[in-house]
């Protein structure tokens, strides 16, 4: 089973995320695609926090995203890449064979070896399963999400305003929004503060169990954990043999192709893209989506230069009420100007509704 063009030519798209849908329908403009996911709707990973927090709704089906584009949504797994003989072995049994790959498996959430995290937390990713716990839990308890970035504030602001009977907590091992610059971060702390949010920072967890975490400055009780750390790859990229950095991503040059296997265009959270002046993308929507743009792009022919990027801004949500929309420099420091309040959520909510707009 493959994919075909009039020239026989061979396209397949592991991943339905952003990157990977965006990819897919950019070369089934004018070529065929077998676009391979288990989902059937688009996991939109950025609007997960509301998802958790009871306030999502179902995102579109990918069939109807891929419509007025030539791709079959194939609904599996890969599990393994045969690079030598151009080959994916889905969970299903089915090998599909190419000519072209491109692997947008994205990341998942790291659990650093952590005891006890895989057991007894819920990963960012896992919304559905917050949202069950809360709901059937017979009185209000205490929740704590681990990771001080934007995905474990979103998770912490969206669950506490929604939820204001749980005492929600927020633990990081560093400065919670400390990537943000100092009015970014004091401005999210003001939220964190008004909607009742307890913040321990610098507070490494170093055991997750059933009654709460245990950290570097002592334990911390919760009766439901959300893990929100750092991301990882998928490892299918590694373990297929696919040259990777130190973190697992692949590494691909200024057109997203593998430098070990040309054949094979890596996009998204798997790939470690670095831009001339700019640096190595870090990993999310904001990067991800516009590689798989260039991706679709350059396989139907619509371009040949590399691969260029630039930041500016970085948004995050703080509940249904507030924002902070960051303005960065285009290798992604900080800039002093902020947007916050309504300013800030509408300018995330219009953020977000475009990258849904550009998988239409």
């Amino acid at each position: 089973m493959s994919s075909t063009t009039s020239t026989g030519r061979r396209i397949v798209v592991l991943g339905a995320g952003y990157a990977g849908l965006s990819a897919a329908k950019g070369a089934g403009r004018h070529h065929s695609v077998t676009l391979v996911a288990p989902e059937e709707r688009l996991l939109h990973r950025v609007r997960q926090h509301e998802a958790a927090a009871g306030r999502g709704r179902d995102w579109p089906a990918i069939g109807d995203l891929a419509r007025g584009r030539d791709i079959r949504h194939h609904r599996a797994r890969a599990v393994e890449i045969d690079l030598t003989g151009r080959k994916v072995l889905l969970d299903d049994g089915t090998t599909l064979a190419y000519d072209t790959l491109v692997h947008a498996l994205g990341s998942r959430t790291a659990w650093h070896g952590v005891p006890g995290a895989a057991e007894h937390a819920h990963s960012a990713e896992r919304a559905a399963e917050v949202r069950h716990r809360i709901g059937e839990a017979g009185r209000p308890g205490t929740l704590a999400v681990v990771g001080g970035g934007a995905t474990g504030i979103e998770l912490a602001t969206e669950l506490a305003e929604a939820h204001p009977d749980w005492r929600v907590r927020i633990v990081s091992a560093g400065l919670v929004g400390g990537i943000y610059s100092p009015k970014g971060r004091a401005h999210v702390r003001r939220v964190l503060d008004r909607l009742g949010v307890a913040v321990h920072e610098n507070a490494t967890v170093t055991e997750v169990t059933p009654d709460g975490l245990r950290t570097t400055v002592g334990p911390i009780d919760a009766d439901l954990t959300v893990w929100a750390a750092s991301l990882e790859p998928h490892p299918l990229a590694a373990e297929a043999g696919l040259a990777v950095d130190d973190r697992g991503r692949a590494l691909v040059d200024d057109h997203l192709r593998s430098v070990s296997h040309p054949d094979v265009h890596v996009v998204g959270d798997a790939a470690a893209v670095t831009v001339p002046g700019i640096g190595t993308l870090r990993m999310g929507c904001a990067t991800a989506l516009p590689q798989g743009q260039y991706v679709g792009r350059l396989l139907d022919g619509r371009t040949e230069k590399p691969f260029s990027y630039r930041y500016v801004v970085q948004c995050v949500s703080l509940g249904r009420r507030d924002g902070l929309l960051q303005l960065v420099h285009p290798d992604d420091s900080m800039r002093t100007t902020v947007f916050t309040g309504a300013a800030g959520r509408l300018a995330k909510a219009g953020i977000v509704a475009a990258v849904l707009g550009a998988l239409k």
